[in-house]
């Protein structure tokens, strides 16, 4: 582990454990690496008194993601269908990030607090995506997440480049899909974990760098690496193995937000070699905000709800799983969709557009 990296988005105080959870490996691996932690034992990982739910909470948002861990076991192992940005999204080995980009979704769900939870049955999570791989058989034709391999998304949740920094999780996912004949892992990522170089994808890992111009980036993306460093971690996880596609995630509209994109673009086509630049692809995807989420912001880093929250230029459109969230307007958008994907084939003309909304 590398530590400067660890060192900077963690330093774990407290660890909440569902009872039992500790007789499990992966369990004792992360307490091994806190032994000075203080340890409390909960009913479960999902309702922790003090933790989820306290309204209190909202200006200790960065202070809980740095010191505070849970350990918990999945329940539930299903793969979901979703043909977007992947085949299946993968049951999740964990819930939370201790990075802080505030547009993201997951806290919509937790309330006033979102440290990392680790998932520690991961065998469990393996031998159940294994099984499920194999069911499938070969992918029949290709489609927008493959032309080949079975896509499953093993970062809904989380951060998988932190989560690697916290338990060998993402390890043992890498090494399973290494060894997958017909489907592939997927992960977004605003981190350059370069221990990550270290592992043996052969192929089985498509790392997807989230990327938004520099500016917006700082104002935004709190606690992650700079979008410099990542466009510069692209050759090198390309050459070690992995598939290595872009996330323009979420794209902000904003004055000035299409030439602050020209010139992310071109920095891409001068920080990529040809390498990359063949097996390059990208997904698009432009801001989706809630209501909920704005208060949380509110109350610890109202300065990116200028960015995030323009009623000026958002209404409000339920999503599939019946939340209220609001959107930029329609047919506004369409218009700003094209103009970017326009912009795209004018400056990285082979990165392919996987998808765009």
């Amino acid at each position: 582990m590398r530590t400067d990296l660890a060192d900077r988005l963690l330093d774990v105080r407290t660890i909440y454990l569902e009872r039992g959870v500790e007789e499990l490996p992966r369990a004792r691996q992360v307490l091994e690496r806190h032994p000075d932690a203080e340890r409390i034992e909960v009913l479960s990982h999902q309702a922790i008194p003090g933790l989820y739910g306290n309204e209190g909470n909202v200006s200790e948002w960065v202070r809980n993601k740095r010191e505070v861990l849970v350990l918990g076991v999945k329940k539930s192992l299903t793969a979901r269908r979703n043909e977007r940005s992947s085949d299946f999204i993968a049951p999740s080995t964990s819930n939370g990030c201790a990075m802080a980009c505030s547009y993201c979704y997951v806290p919509r769900r937790k309330g006033f607090a979102n440290p990392i939870t680790v998932f520690a049955n991961i065998e469990q999570i393996t031998g159940y995506l294994e099984r499920h791989a194999g069911r499938q058989g070969a992918k029949p034709e290709p489609n927008q997440c493959d032309p080949v391999d079975w896509v499953y998304d093993i970062g809904e949740n989380g951060d998988c480049s932190v989560d690697a920094m916290v338990s060998d999780n993402v390890r043992d996912l890498v090494s399973l899909f290494a060894r997958l004949p017909n489907a592939k892992a997927s992960f977004a990522t605003k981190l350059v974990n370069r221990d990550l170089l270290d592992y043996d994808p052969r192929g089985g890992t498509r790392v997807r760098f989230s990327l938004m111009p520099e500016r917006i980036s700082k104002q935004l993306d709190i606690r992650t690496s700079k979008i410099t460093d990542r466009i510069a971690a692209i050759d090198d996880f390309v050459e070690a193995g992995y598939e290595v596609h872009l996330n323009f995630s979420p794209v902000v509209v904003h004055e000035g937000w299409l030439e602050e994109w020209a010139e992310l673009f071109e920095q891409i086509d001068a920080g990529t070699n040809a390498a990359s630049k063949a097996q390059l692809a990208a997904e698009v995807i432009f801001l989706t905000h809630n209501e909920g989420l704005h208060e949380v912001n509110l109350g610890w880093h109202p300065r990116g709800e200028e960015l995030l929250w323009r009623p000026d230029l958002q209404q409000a459109k339920r999503s599939q799983s019946g939340q209220w969230n609001v959107r930029y307007k329609s047919p506004w958008k369409g218009t700003w969709v094209s103009r970017l994907t326009d912009l795209m084939a004018e400056k990285v003309p082979y990165c392919r557009v996987r998808y765009a909304f």
